[in-house]
């Protein structure tokens, strides 16, 4: 390693980093996995994604996350505890390929979604936004994203190859210094500063706005307390991204036009920019979570579903060939998702759990009938009632009053 600082692999510095680097990677690892796995299905399982185009963008920004996380994360992880690359030549060149293209998608996405946020599309001109803001354009915006992307990052499928260093295989940039300057300063300037300059701008007019802008109505109106999370939450994330990845690029631009001798602390400041970039890619399901209520009751319904998938299928399996009328008390509101109050709300159980049994078993199967039905009845009606919760989050004009003293469950026999 030139100067002067000559780290063997018996050296202090390269058996923490062998240790630490990789416990790191894996909490990334882990922790980008499902969180940005549970956004997906959130975002999936959402009926309005099609016709909400920042839920597309951050479903766009959590494909890209979990794409990095999956097919770079593992194999940079590697690179501080094996001796070299042995996972081949296109492999050293695919994971460096989709580390950059994923930084892109990443940044470009943050823009998009800033502009789609920003006041004179999102705010101030509502009706021209409805127009402008549909899904068919937030597809055309995120297929050109993902055009840029490939075009920008496309260089560094030659960038790096495998060469031989002691007989021993690694991965390395194999470019000539000018042609390795002039692509990392691109990197720079259309990966990072144009977007961050980009984003700044559309939420500097968008903030303004919102803390200047009186509601006709109300002055703070609860539309306006929904933008304004929806806008912090953003902001949060491209606040992330910025401070993340900006360590990561001030290294590079210090390599090639400062002073950037390779001793311990610079060899400590590489380590720290790059597990600081990385783990970008596992932050933003924090932000939601920890930002929008809506987020964090959609990520409860989610992991309720996956424990309780089964005891749900076999619930809903449960047909017989009579049929048991309930009818459901005062109380409900009216909900596309709920109960109608005074309708009757029908389930079906198996025959066997009706048919009368013997003479002296009647006394007691009724029993176990009547608390069963009960019992089937009070789990259906804290199910609906938490998806008429679900359902009605996040819309402010969605209101349910509350029960009255006279709501009843009445089971009916037929």
């Amino acid at each position: 390693m030139p100067g002067g600082w000559n780290a063997s692999s018996d050296s202090p510095e390269l058996r923490a980093a062998g240790i630490i680097v990789p416990i790191i990677f894996s909490l990334i690892f882990l922790l980008g996995t499902v969180g940005n796995g549970l956004v997906l299905a959130v975002l999936l399982r959402n009926r309005q994604i099609k016709y909400n185009t920042t839920n597309l963008f951050i479903l766009n920004l959590a494909m890209a996350d979990l794409c990095f996380i999956v097919c770079c994360v593992p194999f940079q992880a590697t690179i501080y505890t094996l001796d070299g690359w042995l996972f081949g030549a296109f492999a050293c060149k695919a994971v460096h390929f989709l580390i950059y293209l994923t930084m892109y998608a990443s940044s470009f996405t943050l823009a998009a979604v800033s502009i789609d946020r920003q006041v004179y599309l999102a705010i101030r001109y509502p009706l021209k936004s409805r127009d402008l803001r549909t899904s068919r354009n937030a597809g055309v915006a995120i297929a050109a994203i993902w055009l840029l992307s490939l075009l920008f990052a496309g260089p560094y499928l030659s960038y790096y190859q495998i060469v031989h260093y002691h007989k021993v295989p690694i991965c390395v940039p194999i470019w000539e210094d000018q042609r390795r300057k002039i692509l990392d300063i691109l990197t720079f300037v259309f990966g990072y500063l144009l977007p961050v300059i980009v984003v700044s701008l559309a939420y500097a007019r968008t903030i303004k706005f919102l803390w200047t802008s009186i509601d006709p109505i109300e002055r703070i109106s609860e539309s306006r307390k929904a933008k304004c999370k929806v806008t912090k939450m953003i902001v949060a994330v491209a606040i992330l991204f910025c401070l993340c990845w900006l360590p990561h690029h001030l290294v590079i631009l210090c390599f090639w036009f400062g002073h950037f001798p390779f001793n311990r602390a610079t060899y400590a400041c590489r380590l720290a920019s790059h597990c600081l970039s990385y783990a970008n890619s596992c932050l933003n399901p924090i932000v939601y979570a920890l930002i929008s209520k809506h987020f964090r009751k959609r990520f409860k319904q989610v992991f309720t579903c996956l424990f309780f998938q089964n005891k749900t299928r076999k619930k809903k399996k449960r047909v017989g060939k009579k049929v048991h009328v309930v009818h459901v008390g005062k109380g409900f509101t009216n909900s596309t998702r709920g109960f109608y109050g005074g309708n009757t709300e029908v389930t079906q159980v198996p025959e066997e759990n009706t048919r009368k049994r013997d003479p002296e078993d009647a006394s007691h199967n009724a029993r176990a009938r009547t608390h069963q039905l009960r019992d089937a009845m009070v789990s259906v009606q804290k199910e609906l009632l938490e998806e008429e919760s679900l359902a009605t989050d996040g819309h402010p004009l969605a209101m349910i009053p509350a029960r009255g003293t006279e709501e009843f469950l009445t089971v009916h026999y037929r």
